[in-house]
């Protein structure tokens, strides 16, 4: 694979990230721990689908992006906050990047993250599919989640105060 964008960055397999979400949107692959009973699962089901995306995870302790097995496990595998820091960090360590884009530059592949109070983030599905360009509307991006679980949803039918939208722009190794 070469590298992209002259930073350093590998692409992102953004059809991988989505065939990952149609396989597992509806279930629960026994790779992973299901966090649905104890917080949720959107994060963790979001992070496995970048990974299936990326190829990359990042085994810095603390502050890395990594999944071992349901107790060793970074913050940002599973936590709305942890997986935007991550995704959105300065640093040049190993791992998918991502950059706050707006809702126009959504890909396949990208995550959404929602507020459903205005005070904190609750919510991080995948965009799976968009129905117009370039003039993107949440009704026209369709996303994949775990806690509640979906599939092909529109993005507006979500009841949120806050919005976000993460589009991956590569991956290092």
């Amino acid at each position: 694979m070469d590298e992209t964008y002259g930073r350093g960055l590998f692409p992102y397999d953004r059809a991988a990230a989505v065939r990952y979400a149609r396989r597992w949107a509806y279930g629960r692959n026994p790779a992973f721990y299901d966090y649905e009973q104890i917080g949720g699962d959107c994060t963790n089901f979001a992070s496995q689908c970048v990974y299936a995306g990326s190829g990359v995870m990042n085994f810095e302790k603390d502050f890395g992006w990594y999944y071992v097995d349901a107790n060793n496990k970074a913050p940002a595998w599973t936590g709305v906050e942890y997986f935007y820091r991550f995704m959105t960090r300065e640093a040049q360590n190993p791992g998918p990047v991502a950059i706050n884009a707006s809702i126009s530059q959504l890909e396949l592949g990208d995550v959404v993250q929602l507020s459903f109070d205005g005070e904190s983030w609750n919510h991080s599905p995948v965009v799976v599919r968009l129905l117009r360009r370039p003039a993107l509307r949440p009704a026209d991006v369709l996303i994949a989640a775990h806690s509640y679980d979906a599939y092909n949803r529109p993005l507006s039918t979500y009841d949120y105060q806050g919005i976000r939208f993460l589009h991956f722009i590569g991956v290092r190794r």
